[in-house]
């Protein structure tokens, strides 16, 4: 990767990954410049498992809080995982998914004008609305840090959200706008994608039910490094 889509924050370091603590801590041991030693506790803001993610040990990726009065004064962004980096920010995806608009980076996305982030529709508020060449274009975006014998898998906890989008995009479809969910896998040894029906039975039978509706699945394969995320290729679904 060249340039990232998406720069992590100025003052981004290296850290070990302790242990995790009621959902959204994480404690990092963090070495200073000056070579003093010190364990933080870190935000995440990634409520799912993290399956095969969280090991005691591994690098960390860690960014300083925007605002010094943060009480948590990192935040988690990525941690190592066979020999590559996993984005665990569940706010790449969005912006990712954006700055390959903006980068026209994404083919899916060729034609869009007007970007809304956080878009509201319905009960639900949708990532991303986009004008289409025919209308508007309506897009929910996913981080997949789960891959099981080269198969990315989304989600790794049970998701009602998610069910709840899914049924909402293909409300939309049915209406005749265009739709997608777009998938950020991290994972670097994917090489196709397919829903977790082991641990989210019904995503995985709605996101078949949606594919069938006329949901497009964008899952793509993410650029990793310590510089910030980017985008690589876009992965094969496996259907039953």
């Amino acid at each position: 990767m060249t340039k990232p889509l998406v720069p992590f924050p100025d003052g981004t370091r290296r850290a070990i990954f302790v242990r995790r603590e009621k959902r959204f801590r994480a404690l990092v041991h963090l070495t200073e410049a000056d070579g003093t030693e010190c364990e933080v506790w870190t935000h995440t803001n990634n409520s799912g498992s993290m399956l095969g993610l969280l090991r005691p040990g591994c690098d960390a990726l860690v960014s300083p809080a925007t605002n010094p009065k943060r009480k948590l004064p990192w935040t988690l962004e990525a941690l190592s995982t066979r020999g590559y980096w996993a984005s665990v920010n569940t706010l790449a995806p969005n912006r990712v998914l954006r700055a390959a608009w903006e980068a026209k980076a994404l083919p899916e996305l060729f034609g869009a004008t007007d970007y809304r982030s956080e878009a509201r529709c319905g009960d639900s508020r949708l990532d991303a609305c986009l004008q289409g060449p025919d209308g508007p274009m309506w897009v929910e975006a996913k981080n997949v840090t789960m891959c099981d014998y080269g198969v990315a898998l989304f989600p790794d906890a049970v998701t009602e959200r998610g069910h709840k989008h899914l049924r909402e995009l293909m409300r939309l479809a049915a209406q005749g706008a265009r739709v997608a969910t777009f998938y950020l896998v991290s994972m670097a040894d994917a090489e196709c994608f397919a829903p977790a029906e082991a641990i989210d039975s019904e995503y995985a039978r709605i996101f078949y039910a949606a594919l069938d509706a006329g949901v497009e699945a964008w899952p793509y394969l993410a650029d990793v490094n310590e510089r910030g995320v980017g985008l690589r290729r876009r992965l094969t679904i496996v259907r039953p």
